[in-house]
């Protein structure tokens, strides 16, 4: 069997989606080497990143040394997320980069680093659940001059609507790709990602902030925090971690947890076997999944600072509804483990959860009412009756 490696990448167009908030993706048709297609969906974050670790992968033939050894195609410094309409036009600007990609080198276009970016993700599977109001609006890339291509939708002019947040304390950017923070500064939320760290724009500035250093205009947030998961996820800790706050848990590498709740700013609650707390997310990983791409994030930018921790007397956190102790999840979290155990026993065998064993009772007994004596039975009976009782009587 020969290597792998990709014949063909086309862009296909682009997806409107509004979970866990508005964003677009772009589709891209990948033709493999034993002519299997697959459609994998990436934003527009992801295919700079790309970009930006190809050219150092490479440092000559992005030009660095060299100006004019530079063979790695160029990506415009973005204006990233103005609008579905600057979404729309950035189609020609990927569809000559990936053309350009195919043609390079063999070192460059089938080199590790562009085949895994383009591998299917389990998310590039995923299809819209049908509780979710809002699903994806498509639009394909209009017709070209040989009418390869559809147009899914006609209307597709608009800014798109983005959460606006507030800084509630100043923030020190600490690299290049996130962006520094004053008390009260107002900005855009683009991406928020599970490990806390949420992509703004505030004017011409654009970086990764802390999701603990914003919070909404009008009201708190939390409602958008998923509910617990007591039955809890399976994960892998891809870095050690030693506890600072009391709530938080110590962990080394490589061990084995349950994630019972996701929060947005990226400390989720997980669970090591009877004990409970908080754990941020970035040194996680899905048991199962690989976890090289996990890494690089974190040597990227390590795990956002707690929002208790941010102290703002002014901030809306502090009159919205409060989050749920750690007592209440410690709690919660043994009750289950002590209802899974009683279902696994050989009486609770398939029989649904109670949170606490209840004693069997008897079935109550329908009251009999006495007999009615000889004379009532032969005055309120038929006549039949009465020729029939007559001799007993």
């Amino acid at each position: 069997m020969g290597d792998t490696f990709i014949r063909h990448i086309a862009l296909l167009g682009f997806e409107k989606r509004f979970v866990p908030s508005q964003h677009y993706v772009y589709m891209f048709l990948v033709k493999w080497q034993d002519l299997s297609e697959k459609v994998v969906y990436r934003r527009f974050t992801e295919i700079y990143e790309f970009h930006k670790t190809l050219k150092e992968m490479f440092p000559i033939e992005a030009g660095d040394i060299s100006p004019e050894n530079r063979i790695i195609p160029h990506l415009p410094a973005p204006r990233w997320f103005d609008g579905q309409r600057a979404t729309e036009s950035r189609q020609g600007t990927l569809t000559e980069y990936c053309a350009t990609l195919m043609g390079l080198p063999v070192k460059i276009s089938r080199c590790p680093h562009l085949l895994e970016f383009f591998k299917v993700r389990p998310d590039d599977l995923k299809l819209p659940t049908d509780g979710q109001t809002k699903k994806p609006e498509t639009y394909l890339m209009p017709k070209d001059k040989d009418g390869k291509n559809s147009v899914a939708g006609e209307n597709i002019t608009g800014p798109i609507i983005l959460q606006t947040y507030r800084a509630v304390a100043d923030y020190e950017k600490s690299s290049s790709s996130e962006m520094a923070l004053a008390v009260g500064d107002v900005v855009d939320v683009v991406e928020k990602g599970e490990s806390g760290w949420w992509f703004c724009q505030m004017k011409a500035k654009r970086g990764w902030v802390p999701a603990s250093f914003l919070e909404p205009l009008d009201s708190p947030d939390e409602a958008e925090d998923p509910e617990p998961n007591y039955a809890g996820e399976p994960y892998v800790t891809i870095k050690a971690y030693a506890a600072v706050e009391e709530d938080e848990v110590s962990l080394l590498e490589g061990e084995t947890i349950d994630v019972i709740h996701k929060l947005l700013d990226g400390w989720w609650v997980i669970r090591k076997g009877d004990v409970t707390g908080y754990f941020p997310s970035m040194y996680l990983q899905k048991s199962g999944q690989d976890q090289a791409q996990a890494r690089r994030q974190i040597t990227k930018r390590g795990a956002p600072p707690r929002r208790s921790t941010i102290r703002n007397a002014q901030s809306i956190h502090q009159r919205s509804r409060k989050r749920l102790s750690q007592d209440a999840y410690r709690r919660n979290s043994v009750r289950f483990l002590q209802q899974r155990r009683q279902a696994r026993g050989p009486q609770g065998a398939g029989s649904p959860l109670q949170e606490e064993p209840q004693p069997q009772r008897a079935k109550p007994q329908p009251a009999v009412p006495p007999r009615p004596s000889a004379d009532l039975i032969l005055t309120r009976c038929s006549e039949s009756t009465k020729r029939k009782l007559a001799p007993a009587v």
